[in-house]
């Protein structure tokens, strides 16, 4: 493992640029490009397309030493995963140049790869907790969710059969042994598999999980292939902060295609059939929050994301040291969606990647957060499920200062005053945002599946490590005199300003076997919306005009290289094609990449 700053340099020194870069990052076409033509997979890189991921990998090593001091974890070829980078970055504290020629690693980084290699079997495909931005000290985490009987017996069985199969991430002899897989009861073998899980998720100090999937279990030709932590039965996770905020799939953003790409008024089906995961946050983290989340059946695709945006800035702004895991199903669609806007949000509020400019943090989060974590861009387009799309597309809605972690902080530190608008309320006033205008409270409480006597009845080999939370946030300390504070909305939220011309929300249901189109019901705003957005006489905030930059940065690229499909009919309901669906529905087998 390459764990010094001096090796990580090495390897991106031929991609360094030098001088002040073109507006235009270079390579952001080349690597939409690539993006758009196959799905990212560790162990291809060194065929015909090798070169190009190469380089997209070192500009993100390269773009990501700019303003941190970090470790990799070594995944070449794909041996701990399939789908993640190659090399992995492990961010340690935010650093200046001189630190940069001293650094000196502050975690055990063969004991995090072994862990890593042991917990990895715990999650879908393999998709172990991965921290991915450092706020505050604080880890932001991805992964995918908790691996149920199906997939687990179902892969071990797969590899044991078929030895270096589709998916080599999951051909590990020395987590799995015969006598486990032997076991009809799967208490034994999910206590050791999701020990060494929470062991991952104790050392990077993560106390928060969030959890976007609809559903309790994943379920395929009625066998559950995947579980996740707020249905364990043996609650090993009840020392988490569990949040179900459940998030539509990839699936849906096909309606949000067909709605000529309008977001506002589409609201999720939640009376389907396989949706049975109910929305679930502690009171104590919605007490700050302007929202009335009982409500949330009714919001639109806009106001939904909004809100569980500012559910997890509120949850990092806190003053609790501990860090924050995100997750959905495989942890390819829905995860980068939200890990993304955090990077964004956060990066345009000068408080991480300070150096980076518009077109830089771009470049990072299209690589880093979506492609090389594989997000099935080809597959996506195919169908026309466009949430890679609507994520920096959905920018415009989280300009204003509403979402800002900077102003979050300075209002907690100054002294409580009226509710009356100051000169700095007057000057950021601008056009009123898509939100809810609800009260506070919640009715929701955390919801665990119990089992009568299973509570405290696992136990897992130990692992000696030192927490990496608690020296992360020692070395955060040295450079920051305090902590920023979260704060109190009291100022009640301003009403929504809908277009006329609609009449009222659309309820449209989401299905993977068929959709319906709702264009004829509305129309569109602007001629297309990858119209890049011009510039206004008014002034701007400096978060307004860095996310609208990027925006505009990359609908222009984006039009140029992907630009706006069609979607491809569905194959048809053959054996051959039943059959196929059958083995990667239970993971032993990856979609296909094929290209457009």
């Amino acid at each position: 493992m390459a764990g010094a700053r001096a090796a990580a340099a090495a390897s991106v020194g031929s991609s360094t640029s030098s001088g002040h870069p073109p507006p235009q990052e270079p390579g952001l076409g080349e690597l939409l490009e690539e993006f758009s033509r196959t799905q990212y997979r560790a162990k291809d890189c060194s065929g015909t397309g090798g070169s190009k991921v190469e380089r997209i990998e070192k500009r993100c090593l390269e773009l990501f030493g700019r303003d941190y001091c970090y470790s990799v974890i070594q995944n070449v070829n794909g041996d701990i995963c399939g789908h993640y980078p190659q090399h992995i970055v492990f961010l340690e504290y935010e650093s200046s140049e001189k630190e940069k020629d001293t650094f000196q690693s502050t975690v055990q980084v063969s004991k995090l790869q072994d862990l890593v290699n042991r917990s990895k079997t715990a999650r879908c495909r393999g998709r172990f907790v991965c921290p991915v931005i450092l706020f505050k000290g604080k880890h932001i985490c991805r992964s995918a969710t908790l691996a149920g009987w199906g997939e687990l017996y179902g892969r071990t069985g797969y590899n044991y059969i078929f030895s270096g199969g589709a998916d080599d991430a999951w051909a590990d002899a020395e987590d799995i042994t015969e006598e486990d897989c032997a076991l009809r009861s799967d208490t034994h073998l999910f206590d050791k598999v999701r020990g060494y899980d929470i062991k991952l998720l104790r050392y990077l100090s993560v106390k928060y999980i969030c959890d976007l999937m609809v559903e309790n279990k994943k379920v395929k030709f009625g066998m559950n292939v995947t579980s996740s932590e707020k249905v364990d039965k043996a609650q090993r996770y009840a020392d988490f902060t569990l949040l179900s905020i459940p998030y539509p799939g990839c699936e849906f953003f096909k309606e949000y295609k067909d709605r000529d790409y309008m977001a506002e008024g589409l609201i999720f089906n939640w009376k389907q059939d396989y949706v049975d995961a109910p929305l679930s946050i502690p009171d104590f983290l919605t007490c700050s929050l302007n929202i009335d989340w009982s409500q949330y059946q009714s919001w639109d695709l806009v106001q939904q994301t909004q809100n569980y945006l500012k559910l997890l800035l509120s949850i990092i702004n806190s003053d609790d040291d501990s860090g924050l895991l995100v997750h959905c199903i495989s942890g390819w669609d829905r995860t980068p969606l939200f890990i993304s806007l955090l990077r964004l949000s956060l990066w345009a509020d000068g408080l991480i990647h300070t150096s980076l400019k518009p077109a830089e943090i771009l470049y990072l989060t299209v690589a880093y957060d979506w492609f090389l974590f594989g997000h099935m861009l080809v597959d996506r387009l195919s169908k026309g499920e466009e949430i890679f799309f609507f994520c920096f597309n959905f920018l415009k809605h989280i300009i204003s200062e509403e979402f800002s972690s900077l102003k979050t902080q300075r209002r907690k530190s100054l002294p409580a005053r009226d509710a009356g608008f100051t000169l700095e309320d007057i000057c950021m006033l601008r056009r009123k945002d898509r939100g809810s205008t609800t009260s506070l409270g919640s009715d929701f409480s955390l919801v665990m599946e119990s089992s009568p006597g299973a509570t405290g009845s696992f136990t897992y080999e130990a692992v000696e490590l030192v927490t990496a939370g608690a020296q992360t946030q020692a070395a955060w300390r040295k450079s920051h005199s305090s902590s920023p504070q979260s704060v109190l909305w009291n100022r009640p939220q301003p009403s929504e300003d809908r277009l006329p011309s609609h009449q009222g929300l659309v309820e449209a249901k989401s299905s993977s076997s068929s959709s319906s189109n709702h264009s004829d019901n509305f129309f569109r705003i602007g001629s297309s919306p990858l119209e890049v957005p011009k510039a206004r006489l008014a002034a701007l905030s400096e978060r307004e005009t860095r996310l609208q930059e990027v925006r505009s940065a990359f609908l222009a690229t984006y039009s140029s290289t992907v630009g706006l499909r069609a979607a491809a009919p569905s194959p048809s309901g053959a054996i051959g094609g039943l059959l196929e669906q059958f083995v990667r529905g239970v993971g032993l087998r990856g979609t296909s990449s094929s290209a457009l």
